[in-house]
């Protein structure tokens, strides 16, 4: 008897100990999950004068989190501060329409659309990793507008008007696109073309989303300085951000948040099997300077891409910026693509 009792306590404790043992690998991710996923919308922001009156005096010998360099040098606010507050005032100037849609797990996604006086093709816009409808991509959006597109600026899940709170860096965005199609080829009467421009992780979500079965009237996709997957993206910021080289069992923790919190996994973001599957032309851009998300993301998308591509690397530009530092190239790109694929092929 005392031999069972001793044999049932002996395995009561490897038990206890495993998943203490379990729980403390595990968590040893949650920090860099919570970092990288989870969203937190942004308060209202204060005028200037406001901000002027509540902002801190910092010493001049006080450093920075190094990691956030990175950010702020990516950042169009680095050298290209007047067109892209320019982007954003003509945007917030114009008179659009709000949309919103159901996704597939049930959160509420806004939308705001632009129609121009006789369209010829429907542009969806869809901005990057926790930024916004008028941010950084919306300097293209007036070329856009010259052209006859009509644009919707869509607020990715997380963000701007749309619910949600974890990111997913393309897995289930990648669905909200699809609904977005959905819900414009509703409203596209004139058959117009439909063309899904995305950047960063916008560009991420549209090239998973040439992945699946898309309506005839989508012709093209854009994706400007887009990463190749969620995984790789990871193991970048953690070698050039924070100097860390052998983080696979991170990674590995992080995945197991992503599947237990986001009901994802970081193998959906992975953009291989859609690239090789879509059969849609693509316009690649990636600024050679990047090291938000480095240009061999974009390079080895190319790489993968089994349809009609093509690939401009913009010299001296940083993430986001290639429509900044090369304007008429970056125009002249749109144009061509445009002319080249408005009409469908035989």
């Amino acid at each position: 008897m005392k031999k069972k009792n001793g044999k049932k306590h002996t395995l009561r404790n490897i038990t206890i100990i495993s998943s203490a043992a379990l729980t403390v690998f595990t968590a040893a991710g949650w920090p860099f999950f919570y970092f990288m996923t989870v969203a937190g919308k942004k308060k209202p922001q204060k005028t200037t004068e406001e901000n002027k009156k509540l902002q801190k005096p910092q010493s001049a010998n006080k450093k920075k989190w190094f990691a956030l360099q990175h950010t702020t040098l990516n950042h169009p606010n680095n050298g290209y501060a007047e067109e892209y507050e320019k982007g954003r005032a003509w945007c917030e100037s114009r008179e659009m329409k709000d949309y919103y849609i159901q996704s597939r797990d049930g959160l509420r996604l806004h939308a705001s659309y632009l129609p121009v006086k006789n369209a010829e093709r429907i542009v969806i816009l869809c901005h990057g990793y926790r930024a916004s409808k008028f941010g950084t991509v919306a300097y293209p959006a007036e070329f856009l507008h010259d052209e006859k597109c009509d644009i919707l600026f869509i607020d990715q899940r997380c963000c701007g008007e749309s619910e949600g709170k974890i990111i997913t860096f393309g897995a289930k965005e990648q669905y909200d696109i699809l609904e977005w199609v959905s819900h414009m080829g509703a409203k596209n009467e004139k058959g117009l073309p439909i063309y899904l421009f995305g950047q960063s992780m916008g560009a991420a979500s549209v090239l998973l989303a040439a992945g699946h079965k898309l309506p005839a009237d989508v012709h093209g996709i854009i994706a400007d300085c887009g990463y190749h997957s969620m995984k790789q993206q990871l193991r970048d910021i953690a070698a050039g951000w924070f100097h860390l080289k052998h983080i696979g069992l991170l990674l590995f923790r992080v995945d197991i948040f992503c599947r237990l919190l986001g009901k994802f996994s970081m193998k959906e973001t992975d953009t291989t099997a859609a690239l090789q599957t879509n059969r849609l032309p693509v316009l690649f851009f990636h600024g050679e300077l990047d090291t938000y998300v480095w240009p061999e993301n974009s390079k080895r998308n190319y790489e993968l891409c089994c349809a009609e591509k093509e690939l401009v690397l913009v010299p001296e530009a940083r993430h986001s910026c290639s429509s900044y530092v090369a304007p008429e190239l970056y125009k002249e790109k749109l144009k061509e693509f445009f002319k080249k694929y408005d009409k469908p092929s035989a």
